[in-house]
């Protein structure tokens, strides 16, 4: 991973007397992204900025690397893991001046052209100069794995891996994009697919898109784009299950084997699912002396995750830190926008916030680490998010795929919504643009979906966490032959390979213990436990008396944007227990947008900013629910009491139970769990402590926590 910075004039112009002082500041400024090494060129009417964290070949592979002839400059940001056959395939006179995986960039743009990135396997960002036509060519890998964002005028462009690169040119607006933020499906968790560009959330700044090729001519700043590649549309029918699923084995593999290839020590962040234990079988023998790291919170102690990492670490024979996220753990309000600033997001929430710390504990713990390998984008062509969608099975999967399709196209032909207000509905989907209801056409809607997401929110965040820690993320599963493979699976296949990823199970099955591969999927932090989380955003938005709070309604824009009133009202009335509600998180991302803008005006340095202590991991001692899980201080001589207006109902099975609150089902609640057991017992007479006692030290636990929360919603009171 590297900063990559430029400054270019247009119409024939050379660089200002204060452009030398833009440079630094872009270097300094990129400098947790490249703190091995750093280096400004400027020439004529280009300034490039490299700043370096070196992987490969760390004692040669500085940039900006130059061909033979000083006509094409590049700096680039990434790494081309098939550099060596690419290198293989250029004529014979063509010979490698440094170790630089990148150098091979510039013969293959001398070569082929704009055609230079059809053969190249990897992930990058790049400013290539051809000095001999006076052009910029910017580009990307096909997933937006790098980042590269720019401003331009009529007199220049600058650009930079990060946004806040870019204000270090007083040109460059310093204005949060309110209308493009709100107008970004995403964001506001809607119900449709994901169709629109990617949002850079600021005024005036754009990014090269991914699979992208720009080029400007720099006498009259003339533009054009190259798409290089796209996602397949096509199906290959004439092979079987079992091809797809052995070719996905082979081609994940190998895509592995080339991600842990370093020079440098690199870790892996396993969550004890199938991704990332699958990451780390197949590592084979480059796995020896590889940490490994995973999040303990209470969610993902209630959700199995950091259990199943611990074992799977002692199968596999490497080392598992377990970095502690204490029950009453919160980020201050100045390391909430630290962290803000380094993700320029307002989509920065508990996940990213964890992969952060992570990555924090990491390199203090390995001061040698640089690199860290991630399980991430295994959901999102294989399958993965079915059931977290509420499918049961391949066919209701698609029923809801339906239903997104319809609600896109609705969004774009808002005249016609209102026919499908209510149910029945009396008129055809066709009706909407002409469309038919096509499964086929649904779906591959969905998978582009699906790619657009990664861009906006996967890749983005995944790359910002690493870089505040000078560690480069690599994502094995964003192998694009991986990713064809999927999308060419044919319509007769898919309940067969892509239902709760079978592909992926049957591929790396013999690789994995089954209790592994077989392990149902669970979300990061979403599912069981997610109130801790968001019990932990609560905290923080109400920390200094609602510092963040204020500081986002306060910020030029919010005033027209944010109902500070209801912002106000809705935080005050969440409770500290047991809560769910997606609007926590919903709430947060609209004051990240406050914030967002706030921070822009001034532009902090990133070292400016608090960053606060570096977590623990667990050790031996204590058992490990008693160091996640928040236990309320109950009196145990306490006799709890249904409140007036609150009932606990049955089905005439008895599988389920209903907690009824003024008529309204407000939990469900599974026949024999502990907080179940407690519930029924309650009669207005027993304590507490004797309610809880046959339920053993795990089990009461969960209950008293639970009790804690019910007592504070008021389903329960104390008698007496």
């Amino acid at each position: 991973m590297c900063g990559i910075a430029g400054i270019a004039r247009l119409g024939s112009r050379t660089l200002g007397a204060g452009t030398d002082a833009v440079l630094d500041r872009l270097a300094d400024i990129l400098d947790h992204r490249g703190p091995d090494e750093r280096e400004i060129l400027r020439d004529d009417a280009v300034g490039l900025v490299f700043t370096r964290l070196a992987l490969v070949n760390p004692e040669d592979g500085s940039q900006p690397l130059v061909s033979d002839d000083g006509s094409l400059v590049l700096v680039a940001n990434g790494e081309v893991y098939n550099h060596r056959e690419l290198a293989a395939s250029l004529p014979g006179g063509v010979r490698m001046r440094t170790g630089s995986d990148c150098e091979v960039l510039l013969h293959l743009y001398r070569e082929h052209g704009l055609d230079f990135l059809r053969d190249v396997r990897g992930m990058f960002a790049l400013i290539l100069w051809d000095r001999a036509r006076n052009q910029l060519v910017l580009a990307r890998d096909r997933f937006g794995i790098k980042p590269l964002y720019y401003h331009r005028d009529d007199a220049r462009i600058v650009l930079s891996s990060e946004i806040k690169g870019l204000f270090a040119d007083p040109a460059t607006p310093r204005r949060f994009d309110w209308e493009g933020a709100l107008a970004t499906p995403l964001l506001a968790s809607a119900g449709t697919f994901n169709h629109a560009p990617v949002c850079t959330w600021f005024e005036g700044v754009e990014l090269v898109p991914a699979a992208t090729i720009e080029h400007i001519d720099l006498a009259d700043g003339r533009t054009t784009r190259h798409r290089y590649w796209e996602l397949p549309s096509d199906a290959d029918e004439g092979a079987d299950a079992e091809e797809f699923i052995g070719r996905y084995g082979e081609l994940l593999e190998q895509s592995v084997q080339e991600c842990v290839t370093a020079d440098t020590e690199l870790g892996l962040f396993l969550s004890g699912g199938i991704d990332s234990s699958a990451v780390l079988a197949l590592a084979g023998d480059k796995r020896a002396g590889m940490h490994t790291f995973t999040a303990l919170t209470g969610g993902t102690f209630d959700n199995g995750d950091a259990e199943h990492a611990a074992w799977i670490a002692r199968e596999l024979g490497v080392p598992n830190h377990q970095v502690l996220f204490p029950p009453d753990h919160v980020p201050t309000p100045d390391e909430w926008l630290r962290l803000l600033w380094l993700t320029e997001t307002p989509m920065c929430g508990p996940e990213v916030y964890y992969k952060h710390e992570l990555h924090r504990f990491a390199r203090e713990a390995r001061p040698g680490l640089r690199g860290m390998l991630l399980g991430a984008a295994g959901d999102e062509f294989n399958g993965g998010y079915a059931r977290d969608m509420g499918a049961r099975d391949w066919p209701s999967f698609m029923g809801v795929l339906s239903l997104l399709d319809r609600d896109t196209r609705l969004a774009r032909r808002p005249a016609a919504r209102h026919w499908w207000a209510q149910e029945p509905y009396f008129v055809s989907e066709k009706a909407v643009d002409g469309l038919e209801p096509d499964g086929d056409r649904i779906y591959r809607a969905y998978l582009d979906s699906e790619y657009r997401q990664i861009q906006q929110y996967n890749v983005w965040h995944e790359d910002r966490t690493a870089a505040g820690s000078g560690v480069e993320a690599r994502v094995p599963f964003l192998d694009h032959r991986l990713v064809e493979l999927c999308a060419r699976i044919p319509e007769r296949l898919r309940p067969e390979l892509l239902w709760n990823k079978r592909i992926l199970r049957q591929a790396v099955g013999h690789r994995l213990p089954e209790r592994i591969a077989e392990r149902p999927k669970v979300p990061f932090f979403y599912g069981d436990g997610t109130y801790h989380s968001y019990r932990m955003l609560v905290r923080l938005m109400r920390a200094d008396s609602g510092a963040l709070v204020e500081r986002a309604l306060a910020a030029p824009g919010a005033a027209d944007f944010i109902d500070g009133d209801r912002v106000r009202a809705h935080l005050a009335g969440i409770g500290e227990g047991r809560t769910d509600s997606p609007s926590v998180e919903m709430l947060m991302r609209v004051l990240n947008m406050g914030l967002l803008a706030e921070l822009a005006v001034d532009a902090p340095r990133l070292e400016d900013t608090s960053a606060g202590p570096v977590l623990r991991e667990i050790t031996g001692g204590a058992p490990v629910s008693d160091a996640v899980t928040d236990l309320p201080e109950l009196p145990g001589e306490g006799v709890p009491a249904f409140a007036e207006n609150v009932l606990l109902l049955t089905d005439p099975a008895g599988s389920d139970w209903y907690l009824i609150k003024d008529g309204e089902i407000e939990f469900v609640l599974q026949a024999g769990s502990p907080t179940l057991e407690v519930l029924r017992a309650v009669d207005g007479k027993s304590p507490l402590a004797d309610l809880l006692a046959p339920l053993g030290e795990e089990g009461e636990g969960e209950a008293r926590t639970d009790v804690g929360d019910l007592l504070e919603l008021g389903f329960l009171a104390w008698a007496g």
